[in-house]
Formats: structure tokens, sequence, C-alpha cells
């Protein structure tokens, strides 16, 4: 291919996320989004190294509304349960979001979008970055795992692969269902919780 690329880089990201959700994360190959743009796999390349790369990018995209949530007014207890509350709606925003996040972030190809909200919140109330990380990276894994296991779940019902009784279209199944609240808000809750124990037992310790 000789000239200036087609579409811009941005176009292609846009491209993939579309299809991601269109036809999930299995069918989203290099070939597949080329097709899509009208142009050969190769030119593809003038924007991203490689798929890894490109795959980043669409992440980002996923996960670009958590740089608007606000918390700096909040608690640490809300910030943790507004953060991992809007990180879940943006998975759940599109098709096989949470495996492909998962991936990115297990790659070190995006950052984390909960750590530098939260620690902004606790740093603001004293408390140390150490215990900061360890639980942004607890939202983080927990909120992307346990939205994996909802778009699974969805995935598998769509497809007619889950018993009749284990499946979201059977109203007496709520455990098939995704969750509105319930479980998903409780675990939030432990995990700011234990942040709030751990501070203060810090706090006490450093006192004495």
């Amino acid at each position: 291919m000789s000239g200036s690329p087609r579409h811009s880089r941005d176009d292609v990201s846009e491209m993939a996320l579309r299809l991601l959700d269109e036809y999930g994360l299995p069918d989203l190959t290099m070939r597949h989004i080329a097709a899509a743009l009208e142009v050969r796999a190769s030119a593809l390349y003038w924007h991203f190294p490689n798929k890894q790369a490109l795959l980043a990018s669409v992440s980002a995209r996923i996960l670009a509304p958590m740089e608007h949530v606000r918390v700096e007014d909040m608690t640490v207890s809300e910030a943790v349960r507004r953060l991992g509350a809007r990180l879940r709606e943006c998975l759940l925003a599109y098709r096989d979001a949470a495996e492909l996040v998962s991936s990115s972030l297990a790659l070190g190809l995006v950052d984390s979008p909960v750590r530098p909200q939260l620690m902004a919140v606790t740093r603001r109330d004293g408390v140390p970055d150490s215990l900061s990380r360890v639980a942004a990276e607890a939202v983080m894994h927990f909120v992307v795992g346990y939205t994996f296991h909802e778009q699974q779940r969805l995935t598998a019902d769509s497809f007619g692969l889950l018993p009749e009784a284990a499946s979201s279209l059977n109203p007496d199944n709520a455990s098939a269902r995704p969750a509105d609240g319930g479980d998903f808000e409780e675990a939030l809750k432990m995990i700011a919780d234990g942040l709030e124990v751990s501070a203060r037992q810090h706090t006490e310790t450093s006192a004495g």
C-alpha cells in the first residue's frame, strides 16, 4: 500500500468497537476490521503495530467514561462504590467488553480505570498509598471478573447453551439474571469497609 492511510487511528478503533459489540471478541480479527473499512488488512498497521495495540485502543474507548466520574467530594466508601458501579456500566455497554479489557489490563496496555481517582480521595483522608493501591486493584479485578461472568452467561443464554433452569429467561432463576444491585453492591461495600478498617489500623499503629 502506498500513500497516506484512508482512515484515521480513531476510525479504526471506532470500527473495531462497533464490530466487537456486533459480533463479539472471537470474530474481531484484523481482516474483519479491514473489510468493514474497505481497506486491506495491511493498511491497519499504519496506525497499530499489532492486534494487541488495536485492542488496547478499543479497551481505552470502553473505559473512557471513567475519566468523567466525579468522586472528589465523596467519602472513601462512596467513592469505591461509585467507581465500581460505573466501571461495570462501562463494561456492560459492549459485548465481551470485560474479557477484552481484562486482557489489556493484564498485559499492561491500559492503565487502571479506578486507581487515580480513588487514590485522590484516599490521600485527602490520609490513607496510605499502599492500602489505596490494593483497594483499587481489588475493585478493578472484582468488577471485571464479575462482569465477565455476567456477559459469558448472557452470551451462552442467547445461543441457548444454558439449561432452561439456569437461563435468565426463566423468571424463577434470579441467579442467572444480571444483578441490579444486591450482591454486587454488597461486595463493593465489603471492599470499602476493608479499606477503612485497614486505614484505621495503620493510623493506630503509627500513633502507637
